[in-house]
């Protein structure tokens, strides 16, 4: 079964996994499962890395090839995330989450995410 994390718990997980929820890690440690990374995720990070967000200083480059190394695999943007993502209601302002949702909506595949505001748009959203 495939997953996405959100950009926090991606983040969470390849480098801060005492912050990671259980949920996740189970997840994460189940052999029938496949992680998924977006590259809506990579995108916020080096927005918000650049902005000098304190929670987004990794390097983009290392974690792609972490996240690469350790069997994620990328999911690229496509026109009919952008499609899905235009008729999400407006639950959420921040654009990277509401890509990551329309992505996992159009590859029918889950969403893991800590944040209860993402987690209000119901399925495929999975608050861990």
């Amino acid at each position: 079964m495939k997953f996405l994390f959100d950009t926090h718990l991606l983040l969470w997980a390849a480098g801060d996994s005492g912050r990671l929820p259980k949920r996740a890690k189970n997840r994460l440690e189940d052999p029938r499962t496949e992680p998924l990374f977006s590259a809506a995720s990579l995108w916020e990070i080096t927005i918000k890395r650049g902005l000098g967000r304190e929670d987004f200083q990794v390097d983009p480059r290392l974690l792609r090839r972490g996240l690469l190394d350790n069997g994620y695999r990328e999911l690229a943007i496509t026109s009919e995330h952008a499609i899905f993502a235009c008729a999400l209601p407006p639950i959420h302002k921040d654009p990277f989450d509401r890509m990551l949702v329309a992505q996992c909506l159009a590859e029918g595949i889950a969403l893991l995410t800590a944040d209860p505001v993402v987690a209000r748009y119901g399925s495929p959203v999975e608050q861990v």
